[in-house]
């Protein structure tokens, strides 16, 4: 006889649901959610599991890291297909939510998630705490335009570093206007300083890590765009073809078909966003702001004078993300391509 565990994973407690190949419910309890714990309370049923599913959470990483080192079969599934099936439930709770997850370990209709290493799951800590801090300081900056703009004064645009220095002079000895923005310019300093830390981590990291260096070589691939794919890919052999990764990073149109109707909209956005982001702004930048020649450069410019602009940086998005994989799965350099003798004319 099989049996497959469904673990509902909260912050501080877990709830347990133990099924046989039949369906029916063997076991059920709860333990904190501590890797020792639930590995104490899953041997104290002492029966051979064949899976346990995690649906993937903030802790699912590294309870299952943990529990794998324990040698318990521990599978992290997609959170939208456990949602299909526990929506089947009339209530929602967490005991209701360990039975579903169960019964999806008994039947195998769920998508395993790749739960990547624990290094690259701090570089991408890394990446979301450094843009994090990016838009509070944008979101701090259209207050002060706000509260400058209240009383009729326009602060142009002024670079970041300069931004206090021109609201100050812009603002001059306002007994009202002055008093309000002065405690954000503050702030603001200290987040400036802040993100210059977390900016020179990332250069860092980069500057130590072969594989981002090669990846930066492709034109518009900044260091962040390079760490972000290196964390979100973390092993490239887990991608048969390279074309698979634009698909995986929902860099790829969503479609619908039922009967007749077959409708192609606009790209999934499923998967990874702080990489898909990355990869956006990079094809902006190699398409806006380059003004170097290249093969990548030129069919991206091909598309945008056909289909826009805005098609163009996701076409080209996508694009980078089928080059970066293939370049480090060979090892090999960007080519730039030969220029055609008209476009150097």
């Amino acid at each position: 006889m099989k049996y497959f565990a469904g673990l509902d994973v909260s912050l501080e407690e877990t709830a347990i649901c133990v099924v046989d190949e039949t369906g029916r419910i063997v076991k059920e309890m709860r333990a904190a959610s501590e890797p020792q714990a639930l590995s104490a309370a899953l041997r104290e049923v002492d029966l051979p599991m064949q899976r346990m599913g995690l649906e993937a959470c903030s802790l699912a990483a590294w309870l299952h890291d943990e529990l794998r080192a324990e040698g318990l079969p521990a599978i992290c599934i997609e959170t939208r297909a456990a949602n299909a099936a526990m929506k089947t439930m009339p209530n929602k709770t967490d005991r209701n939510d360990a039975r579903a997850l169960a019964q999806i370990m008994r039947t195998g209709w769920y998508r395993q998630v790749h739960v990547k290493s624990r290094q690259c799951r701090l570089w991408r800590s890394l990446l979301v705490a450094r843009r994090t801090v990016l838009n509070e300081m944008r979101t701090i900056e259209n207050v002060v335009r706000a509260i400058l703009r209240e009383a009729g004064l326009k602060l142009g645009t002024p670079s970041r570093t300069a931004f206090a220095d021109r609201v100050r002079d812009v603002a001059g000895a306002d007994p009202v206007v002055l008093p309000l923005v002065e405690p954000l310019l503050t702030i603001l300093g200290t987040m400036l300083a802040e993100f210059a830390r977390l900016t020179k981590q990332v250069l860092d990291l980069v500057r130590k890590e072969e594989v981002c260096r090669r990846l930066m070589g492709v034109p518009g691939v900044g260091p962040i765009t390079a760490l972000a794919f290196r964390a979100t890919i973390d092993r490239p052999d887990r991608f048969r073809r390279s074309r698979n990764v634009g698909a995986h990073l929902g860099l790829t149109p969503a479609r619908y078909q039922s009967g007749e109707t077959d409708i192609q909209g606009k790209v999934s956005r499923c998967g990874d966003e702080l990489a898909r982001t990355a990869l956006y702004e990079a094809a902006h930048t190699l398409l806006v702001r380059s003004k170097k020649w290249s093969s990548l450069r030129a069919w991206g410019m091909n598309i945008a004078r056909r289909r826009g602009m805005a098609r163009a940086r996701v076409a080209v998005a996508r694009k980078l993300a089928v080059i970066l994989h293939r370049m480090w799965v060979d090892a090999t350099e960007f080519r730039q391509g030969k220029q055609p003798a008209c476009a150097a004319a």
